[in-house]
């Protein structure tokens, strides 16, 4: 590959970080540093003319789409809550696989508190995806926007119910909160600047296909 300006990949630190590398190394790319062992936000890659950046789960879109980075990988959760403006999604990487569930503390009458007209108070730091699930199901919600520690909430009786994601179920069931409703399976797609696409459409085109090639493989 070769382009005068790098191309940039926006990734977050964790399960997607993780999950993406095979991906990566499917299109020649490996990141030449730990990155969980440095403080670095941009790091060298195998490839001469590609970097990747370190940011917040939720600012990849957000990077992806003011050309801060070219391409993206990021959860549909924190896409819906972007709006995915200015992105184009090439691709459903199947990787980072969990579910937005609603969980309430045990003991909590969910059935009776969503009854059509009711009100519920929400803590969540997904208000899009919880306004339009509560929305669909005529549940009036006072939303309160939270960043973590989402199981406090109910406990400590800030809320009624928290809208967050799931994996395993362990957290929950350690704070004493059941899963109640699902919402929404979530995964994470392979998001690409739109102006890059054209600008640097032959480094982007061969990973868009090579993580494409990597995936059905994967589940072949």
């Amino acid at each position: 590959m070769s382009t005068a300006t790098p191309v940039t990949i926006a990734l977050s630190k964790g399960r997607i970080f993780e999950e993406t590398v095979p991906l990566l190394a499917a299109a020649g790319i490996v990141v030449t540093e730990d990155v969980e062992k440095s403080r670095k936000l941009i790091f060298d890659t195998s490839q001469s003319d590609v970097r990747v950046v370190l940011v917040r789960a939720s600012d990849v879109p957000v990077y992806v789409q003011y050309g801060g980075a070219d391409l993206g990988v990021s959860g549909l959760d924190s896409l819906i809550e972007h709006g995915g403006q200015g992105l184009y999604q090439p691709l459903d990487l199947q990787i980072a696989k969990c579910r937005v569930s609603v969980a309430v503390r045990k003991g909590f009458d969910y059935e009776r508190a969503v009854k059509q007209g009711a009100r519920l108070r929400i803590a969540t730091k997904y208000p899009e995806i919880a306004r339009n699930f509560f929305a669909a199901k005529g549940v009036h919600v006072d939303m309160v926007k939270l960043y973590g520690s989402m199981e406090l909430a109910p406990l400590t009786g800030m809320a009624d119910a928290i809208v967050d994601l799931v994996s395993t179920g362990n957290t929950l069931k350690a704070n004493d909160l059941v899963e109640v409703e699902p919402i929404m399976d979530i995964s994470s797609r392979l998001v690409v600047n739109q102006a890059s696409l054209k600008l640097k459409q032959a480094p982007l085109r061969h990973i868009i296909d090579a993580f494409a090639a990597a995936v059905a493989a994967k589940n072949s």
